[in-house]
């Protein structure tokens, strides 16, 4: 699919399955280093389907705050498809703000505070190591999760301008967050793609483009062309250059054959 404006062709229910399973793929080598811990912690626990069912807990819990945050994602593409349709010369302006404020959330303090919660499990294990009931597994997860909306929520506002469905985009983010989770040094990495994301929100204006999921591209008129009419395309294109007025090609293809509208935009012959 390719990138574009809007919430993928999907209403809320799809897109927030769709979200959800873009934010296992993308987030969940991250979770590694707490997953692994906390099936050391609960390993006492004789039965395996125990432990298993916790573990799912866990992923759960987790995979639920992120669905919850894709709310917030459904409407920003809604209103950054709304955007593009209606403002097409204002949406690279506030992409590019959107952009540069994504990136100088990664220089923020809160951004170092929310991604040292992220980056040591065994505190936060033994911070959540009181909770107790049926559903404590799950309520780790989400309260891990809500760190980690707090890490990576400028990452996804991203990923909302430039498309969705950007794969390009998603693995580029997704292997920030797990450097920036992982490595030793991820606070350099946090803050080197804060400073390239403010240095690419620069040229969006003159580019908008670059951010597909606020950007429209202007529309190719087709309809169906009459019978009869044989005049080749090269015939034509050759009558192009110098043409400023609105013409109509042909293509000669067997059926259906279509007429293709074109603004061929040049100085006119004197």
């Amino acid at each position: 699919m390719p990138a574009g404006p809007g919430t993928m062709g999907l209403e809320l229910g799809g897109f927030l399955a769709t979200w959800t399973l873009m934010m296992a793929a993308m987030m969940l080598p991250a979770l590694a280093p707490l997953t692994t811990i906390y099936l050391r912690s609960i390993r006492t626990t004789r039965s395996a389907l125990v432990r298993a069912g916790r573990t799912a807990g866990l992923v759960t819990g987790y995979l639920a705050s992120w669905a919850l945050f894709g709310t917030a994602a459904f409407v920003a593409a809604l209103l950054a498809s709304q955007l593009a349709t209606t403002a097409p010369t204002v949406a690279p302006w506030v992409g590019a703000g959107i952009v540069a404020a994504a990136g100088a959330y990664q220089l923020t303090p809160l951004k170092d505070y929310c991604l040292r919660q992220c980056r040591s499990p065994i505190s936060f294990l033994l911070h959540t190591s009181n909770y107790r009931g049926p559903f404590r597994d799950v309520r780790v997860g989400a309260y891990h999760g809500v760190y980690c909306i707090g890490c990576c929520w400028g990452l996804m506002v991203v990923l909302t301008a430039v498309g969705l469905s950007n794969l390009a985009w998603m693995v580029v983010i997704a292997l920030t967050v797990l450097l920036e989770k992982t490595w030793s040094q991820g606070r350099t990495v946090s803050k080197i793609v804060g400073a390239a994301l403010i240095v690419f929100a620069v040229f969006v204006p003159e580019n908008p483009a670059l951010l597909p999921g606020l950007y429209t591209a202007a529309p190719m008129w087709i309809h169906p062309a009459p019978s009869g009419s044989t005049e080749p395309v090269e015939a034509v294109a050759g009558k192009l250059a110098g043409l400023p007025q609105r013409r109509e090609l042909s293509l000669d293809v067997h059926q259906p054959r279509v007429w293709i509208i074109t603004h061929a935009v040049s100085m006119s012959r004197p």
